[in-house]
């Protein structure tokens, strides 16, 4: 059973190298506010949702932190953000991307990985009788839009929305289109890959996703 503890929440977020740099007075208050949070939100604190807690509740507690500690809700924003999309690795998603399986991959790692990896708070909708060059499907339900709405900072949410433009927004060979996002205002997640012929070079035009 792993625990919900700000500690270790941390310890697995994508923050986990920017809170030790941190004043030790900053890092309690990080600290103090991922306990509420944790009891605030405890509907969705299970097993499945474990990961997606960790990237929620620390940049939560990040932005108010910073705040009350002096800075700008500007700047709070940005360091949240920035920090947050600098852990992610777009690189190995292209090195992924670059196999000629890639989308027939995909549609066995995702659905795969997002039903062992979500717990409460989750709906997907699979298209996987799609053609080889194609894979889409669409999120219903997301825990992130849960949390972020009755928190009040859906701002966050479409921070978190923004890490899939940096992980598939240039993938070689592959367009990445995305109409909408619950976060952002959508009745759903809409996410489709669409494979181009390597043969095609730079042919093709690239789709700006949001």
């Amino acid at each position: 059973m792993k625990q919900y503890t700000p500690e270790k929440l941390v310890a697995i977020s994508r923050y986990c190298r920017y809170v030790p740099t941190l004043p030790a007075a900053m890092q309690s208050d990080i600290f103090a506010r991922i306990r509420e949070l944790t009891g605030e939100e405890k509907r969705y604190c299970d097993q499945g949702n474990y990961k997606h807690m960790a990237q929620i509740f620390t940049a939560i507690a990040l932005y108010q932190t910073l705040q009350k500690h002096g800075r700008s809700e500007k700047e709070a924003f940005r360091i949240t953000s920035e920090e947050m999309w600098r852990a992610l690795t777009p690189k190995a998603f292209q090195k992924m991307a670059r196999l000629p399986f890639f989308l027939p991959l995909m549609k066995k790692i995702l659905p795969f990985g997002f039903r062992h990896g979500s717990g409460t708070g989750w709906r997907y909708e699979w298209h996987l009788d799609d053609p080889k060059d194609r894979f889409h499907f669409e999120c219903r339900e997301c825990v992130y839009r849960h949390i972020f709405e009755e928190q009040g900072l859906m701002k966050l949410g479409a921070m978190f929305c923004h890490a899939d433009i940096i992980n598939y927004g240039e993938l070689p060979y592959t367009d990445f289109r995305r109409t909408k996002t619950l976060c952002q205002g959508g009745d759903c997640c809409d996410f489709d890959f669409v494979r181009h012929r390597t043969d095609a070079g730079d042919g093709w035009e690239r789709t700006e996703s949001i």
